[in-house]
């Protein structure tokens, strides 16, 4: 992972401001000498800039996008804790990490991150930019921000507004995290079994009925506790506790409920829609009970040159990830 250190004040969406900013991220294959191979990943809510070691059936050698072909970037967002600045990042005023203190964020901050670290990369022009779930918002914002840079777009299980749905279900993970005992300590560790709670509550949004039903019911009858399903989440819990931050969860959750295009744009989200001037796919999951095709639909009859690709799977808003090879297929046909 590279760095980029911005030692300048950063303005936020809300008024407050960041001291300076740092940005982690990875960059895959070069930049030719027309600019024009540039493809840029957005991640979604629990991943990092290392997008071929996440998303390895999509990006990488041989693959749908190649860095033999192209110059693939991809950026940590603002308040994650996987390299850029964030709850566990030090305050310049303390010289401690933020926690509790890191100020509010919203998507378009993180836009404006990846703005930045754009310009200092020099690239003038983003020949595909593309993001599942999380970051198909941030696509769709930077589309907005700087429409004379993007110019073919890439959407995957994702929306133009956060859905009342989406954040209720935010709600009750921070629900869980603030029960922690623990929460709002000075310390790394913080809400880390509020965290477990907190993914057991998405992992049942990821997935859905059907894909429970089949991978996780139990052969044995005659059981009276100790059920796969009860292991299934608290795995997914615990390995998520392991690897990720309460206080940047808590914080990016927040985020995502800020996720609205029409905000500050004349409040019309058909509208705002209607603006886009980019080549656009949209790819939706059947079984996505999280962020439903419903909401792909909607993108793809409001975007004026778009797209709509339905997968026909069973592993609900997780299909986004598992489902490479069929949506990959897909954007390869469609490039």
């Amino acid at each position: 992972m590279e760095e980029f250190h911005r030692y300048q004040p950063f303005p936020l969406e809300n008024g407050q401001i960041l001291p300076d900013i740092r940005i982690g991220y990875h960059t895959y294959g070069s930049l030719n000498a027309a600019g024009d191979n540039v493809i840029w990943i957005c991640h979604a809510l629990t991943a990092n800039s290392d997008v071929i070691r996440w998303w390895p059936g999509m990006v990488g050698d041989h693959r749908y996008v190649n860095p033999e072909k192209h110059f693939i970037v991809c950026a940590n967002i603002i308040g994650s804790c996987y390299g850029s600045s964030g709850p566990l990042s030090e305050d310049p005023a303390t010289g401690k990490p933020y926690y509790s203190s890191f100020p509010a964020i919203t998507i378009r901050d993180m836009v404006e991150a990846h703005i930045l670290l754009r310009k200092h990369l020099g690239i003038k022009r983003i020949h595909l930019l593309m993001g599942g779930s999380m970051g198909g918002y941030q696509a769709l914002e930077w589309c907005l921000m700087e429409p004379a840079i993007i110019q073919d777009l890439f959407l995957i299980a994702t929306s133009g507004a956060e859905s009342a749905w989406g954040i209720a279900v935010h709600a009750a993970q921070r629900l869980a995290i603030e029960a922690d005992a623990t929460w709002l300590d000075r310390a790394e560790e913080a809400g880390t079994l509020g965290l477990r709670a907190a993914r057991g509550i998405g992992i049942l949004t990821y997935r859905n009925y059907a894909i429970m039903k089949e991978k996780q019911s139990d052969p044995d009858v005659e059981k009276l506790d100790n059920y796969r399903a009860s292991s299934y989440i608290s795995y997914q819990g615990d390995k998520l506790s392991r690897r990720f931050n309460a206080y940047s969860y808590w914080l990016l959750t927040k985020a995502m409920d800020s996720h609205q295009i029409a905000r500050g744009r004349g409040g019309d989200l058909k509208k705002v829609l209607s603006t886009f001037t980019q080549r656009t796919l949209i790819v939706g999951i059947t079984s996505d009970i999280l962020c439903p095709l419903a909401e792909q639909e909607f993108l793809a009859a409001h975007i004026p040159n778009s797209t709509l690709v339905s997968i026909d799977s069973i592993y609900g808003h997780d299909g986004f990830m598992v489902e490479a090879e069929r949506i990959g297929h897909s954007l390869q046909k469609w490039m």
